[in-house]
């Protein structure tokens, strides 16, 4: 925890704030060693079952900091490159992560915010949040996986309209559109983040992590190395406690109790 990170842990659910509210979460070095302790915590603690990613004050997360991004105009590229990566090295963090992650999206989620949302597993976000590559205003491009992120989850013309222009998409749209998983009330976004985050601490550990982990290859997997990464998957399953609880939970007409 820092002056710009907090991190709160009940019932098995990690949230990790942003706490930036000032200046609408922009990204700190502070808050990327939080997120980066968070999920390597969550990632060994069998006690946590899954994270939520939130910013205080009614915004999620505004990117980059401008003035810091101006500075690194004076670094050299193999600098400029490995500050960069530090973002990159989040946001592969959190694809890896063996807990799913959910994103509560207040406000909105711009730039590299919008990034960090949707390198997560789920999307809760409010009515009135809109998401935004405002990366072309500045004269600069998407980092932080957004482009790809947006391209495996939208039609292009749309995704072309966020990185051309910069035009913001409203939360409805891209719920309608497929790109996040929920859409509530404004003042309900947090609360349904950790009933989900409870759902899935319900859940089968090992098999949710292993689904979490085909989810992830299936977007770069030919059809037939996939076939054989589900293959060992689930007859793995079959073979575990996890699996021979479902089937005889399911059998019997009862409710699983995995943990």
């Amino acid at each position: 925890m820092n002056k710009h990170c907090r991190i709160d842990v009940a019932q098995g659910v990690m949230t990790i704030w942003n706490c930036n509210a000032g200046q609408r979460n922009a990204l700190t070095p502070e808050y990327y060693a939080g997120i980066n302790a968070g999920l390597e915590r969550a990632t060994n603690d069998a006690a946590i079952h899954a994270v939520v990613l939130a910013g205080e004050g009614g915004f999620f997360c505004s990117g980059g900091n401008l003035n810091a991004l101006k500075l690194r105009r004076e670094l050299s590229m193999p600098d400029r490159r490995a500050k960069v990566d530090e973002l990159h090295a989040i946001i592969l963090g959190i694809r890896a992560c063996p807990k799913p992650v959910i994103a509560a999206v207040e406000g909105g989620a711009a730039g590299a915010g919008l990034s960090l949302a949707m390198a997560c597993d789920l999307i809760v976000a409010g009515e009135s949040a809109k998401f935004t590559l405002a990366y072309v205003k500045a004269g600069l491009t998407p980092d932080g996986g957004a482009s790809y992120a947006l391209m495996q989850a939208m039609p292009r013309a749309t995704v072309a309209r966020m990185a051309l222009l910069g035009t913001p998409v409203a939360a409805a749209r891209m719920y309608a559109l497929g790109a996040i998983s929920d859409l509530v009330a404004d003042d309900a976004v947090l609360g349904h983040a950790r009933d989900l985050a409870l759902k899935l601490g319900a859940g089968p550990e090992q098999a949710i992590a292993n689904i979490k982990s085909l989810l992830n290859a299936a977007e770069t997997s030919d059809l037939e190395s996939h076939l054989i990464a589900e293959r060992d998957a689930v007859c793995d399953a079959l073979g575990g406690d996890e699996g021979a609880e479902g089937i005889a939970a399911f059998l019997d007409k009862r409710k699983p109790v995995f943990r």
